[in-house]
């Protein structure tokens, strides 16, 4: 049968489930689109910037509805993208990305938007296809799929040819779609068996997860029953845990960890690390010692011992290889673990307590207090609805002071750290989840690189909220620059009119000004959304003079690393600014 390869396209996009593509139609994907139009179960989607469609298809991804995926141009379209794609690569999640491409049939040089974008992306996917036959479109597509999804995830890149989808040509021999693979299980039963063995002898067990555990939290939770041992997070894998566990300790490892894992996991001798790269957010940047014993399980080989060596290092599936531990440990209850549970339980309750009514004592000096609007967002938001987070100070008061209660609840940008991802990845986590809530918390300085992808929630109808956390700089940096150097350089922000950016895009404007406010604007800001189908921003006048541990920590430990000289000088000069004004 002859086809066009745009004809082919649709058909091996919709069998193998995409519901949404992210893009903008140019002369080189318009055939593309206009089978898109045409589709039953695919929305092709238009944003303002490819960036943002990225962010977008990252963020569906992250639901565990459907595979993310860009329809782009070719250059300009996949330059805008690189950002969203690296951020998939680094944080390992799946994603389709499809470019047109420039005619090869013609012999012509200096097309427009020609260029080589297959060596621009190989470095941040895990593969690259070029189509050059309509016999290899819809084998192509399945192929990049499964190299999307199976592993350790990541994204992917297809270039279609604009003469092939203007052109027929024989569409080849039937192929299968693909099919979802299960990781196998590359350890040995008898690693296992050792492994569960040193969790079952050890007198301060400890469990650390990552994102690679977001769909095992049944598992890790009967882990962590099963040994009387407290559960961190990463940044990353705050949704893989619940927080309302009693065994639920917090976010990070080390100094720059909350109080509740500090205590708890003190004295460890023995950890349990799941589908975690133990990265520098992760780490304190660092600043974490391992115990003596480390059992790592995670589905790329390539993460153990790199940073920390491992006892064992156990390949596969979270899911599987966790249950695997189960079995290996048995029914036979530890006779240690019941007093050791309650004391951790106890430590762990007390300290997040402590820590709360820290937050809640310090002076705002009227603005809004960070603690206490997370806690009324807590409270006013279901179990079920999703956070999404950008990159900033806030990033941080989340991970510490918002608890998150189902796997996926909660997606950030975390390894390439990407600002801008908050305003279009709550769009893609709203579409991807249509029916439950969506919340969006993001900081004045990011939402200025993305703020406009408002005006695609308004086309869509999307009814989701936005929370800009409003201070004026960008605060991490800013903080970070304020201890050793005791000035602020380009990290003051110029002022921004947000209720303008909401009369400009549709939104409906609501602000936070003080403490007074914040159960009031909340709850007006989620039954708007629901009731009109619109996008709500929400101007919130934070305070950012009370720093996270996590900022606390990581400066320390990176200012411990500096020789005698070092200290003395950056010490010295903050404190002769200090003095100097």
């Amino acid at each position: 049968m002859s086809r066009t390869a745009a004809s082919m396209l649709r058909e091996a996009l919709e069998n193998v489930g995409v519901k949404y593509t992210f893009g903008i139609p140019g002369v080189h994907n318009t055939e593309i689109y206009d089978e898109l139009a045409q589709s039953s179960s695919i929305t092709p989607v238009l944003v303002t910037h490819e960036g943002a469609g990225a962010f977008m298809a990252d963020a569906v991804s992250r639901s565990g509805t459907s595979l993310g995926t860009l329809v782009i141009v070719p250059a300009a379209g996949v330059t805008h993208a690189a950002s969203g794609i690296g951020e998939a690569f680094l944080d390992g999640i799946p994603m389709l990305v499809i470019a047109g491409g420039v005619r090869r049939d013609t012999g012509r040089k200096y097309q427009l938007h020609d260029m080589d974008q297959h060596a621009l992306l190989r470095p941040i996917t895990k593969g690259t296809w070029l189509v050059e036959r309509h016999a290899d479109v819809i084998a192509t597509i399945y192929e990049a799929v499964r190299v999307a999804t199976s592993g350790e995830p990541g994204p992917v890149f297809v270039e279609i040819p604009v003469h092939l989808q203007l052109l027929t040509g024989d569409e080849g021999p039937a192929v299968a779609a693909p099919v979802r693979e299960v990781a196998p299980v590359r350890c040995a039963l008898q690693e296992v068996s050792a492994a569960a063995e040193l969790l079952r002898n050890a007198k301060s067990p400890t469990i650390f997860v990552g994102w690679g555990a977001v769909d095992a939290t049944h598992e890790v939770a009967l882990l962590a029953e099963r040994l009387g041992a407290p559960v961190s997070t990463t940044l990353q894998g705050v949704s893989a845990f619940p927080a309302n566990h009693p065994l639920h300790a917090g976010f990070c490892l080390g100094r720059a960890a909350v109080p509740a894992v500090e205590k708890s996991f003190a004295g460890t001798d023995c950890m349990l690390a799941v589908g975690t790269r133990f990265a520098e957010i992760a780490t304190g940047s660092y600043g974490w010692r391992p115990p003596a014993s480390l059992i790592h399980v995670d589905i790329n080989p390539a993460v153990f011992s790199a940073n920390y060596p491992a006892a064992f290092a156990l390949e596969g599936d979270a899911k599987t290889v966790l249950n695997l531990l189960l079995q290996a440990l048995g029914e036979t209850p530890i006779a240690a673990v019941p007093a050791r549970r309650a004391q951790v339980e106890r430590t762990i309750r007390e300290q997040k307590a402590a820590y709360l009514e820290e937050w809640l004592r310090h002076d705002t000096q009227g603005r809004v207090s960070p603690a206490r609007f997370f806690a009324s967002l807590r409270r006013q938001l279901s179990d079920d609805a999703t956070v999404v987070l950008d990159d900033g100070n806030h990033t941080f008061l989340a991970a510490e002071l918002l608890p998150i209660h189902r796997p996926r609840g909660l997606i950030s940008p975390t390894d390439f750290n990407c600002m801008g991802y908050c305003v279009p990845a709550t769009i893609g986590a709203k579409l991807a989840r249509p029916d439950l809530p969506v919340v969006g918390i993001v900081g004045d300085g990011a939402f200025r690189m993305t703020a406009m992808e408002l005006a695609t929630a308004t086309a869509q109808e999307l009814g989701l909220v936005v929370f800009v956390f409003n201070d004026g700089e960008l605060a991490q940096i800013a903080q970070a620059q304020q201890i050793p150097y005791n000035r602020k350089t380009c990290t003051v922000l110029g002022p921004l009119d947000i209720a303008g950016v909401a009369q400009a895009t549709g939104a409906k404007f609501l602000r936070i000004g003080s403490d007074g406010d914040i159960d009031a604007v909340i709850s007006d800001a989620l039954a708007c959304a629901s009731r009109e189908r619109k996008p709500v921003l929400v101007d919130v006048v934070v305070d950012y003079s009370k720093q996270t541990r996590f900022t606390q920590g990581i400066v320390k430990t990176n200012l411990e690393r500096f020789d005698f000289g070092t200290k003395a000088r950056l010490v010295g000069r903050a404190l002769w600014r200090r003095l100097g004004g």
